[in-house]
């Protein structure tokens, strides 16, 4: 989302992965998401592509809450210094996508104290992936 708002002194954020097996990422998070490359780079020196997430937001744990949403969402600590959250209107069906798409389920999908349908998901490379689902979509179920 761009705005020319002062007040928000940044007006995109973009997680920029870097990947031995390219064509396997790309088809995990286009297809496992079902989502089309908002613009793809191929000029003989690499390739890149850029996929559109939404809004982004940037969360920031100390050691003790990212203990305490590893213990809610996988039974244990496990993910690195970077995990995605990935809002998605759908649980099951997204959940299922990405397990077709070379996704390994960590822990199944739980109910969170705070309302939202979570589950833990790591793509190919080893990224942590929670996707989640609001109570308010929950709530059309």
């Amino acid at each position: 989302m761009t705005t020319s708002n002062p007040n928000y002194p940044v007006h995109e954020m973009r997680v920029a992965i870097t990947t031995k097996d390219y064509d396997r990422l790309v088809k995990f998070y286009c297809d496992g998401l079902g989502i089309e490359p908002s613009a793809i780079w191929n000029n003989g020196q690499g390739q890149a592509l850029v996929v559109n997430m939404g809004n982004a937001t940037l969360e920031i744990f100390d050691e003790v809450q990212a203990e305490t949403i590893d213990q809610l969402e996988a039974g244990r600590r496990i993910s690195g210094q970077i995990r995605f959250a990935l809002q998605v209107p759908d649980l099951k069906s997204a959940m299922e996508r990405l397990l077709a798409h070379g996704a390994t389920l960590i822990h199944p999908p739980i109910m969170t104290p705070w309302g939202d349908y979570n589950v833990r998901l790591q793509d190919p490379d080893g990224m942590q992936i929670t996707l989640f689902q609001t109570l308010e979509n929950n709530e059309k179920k």
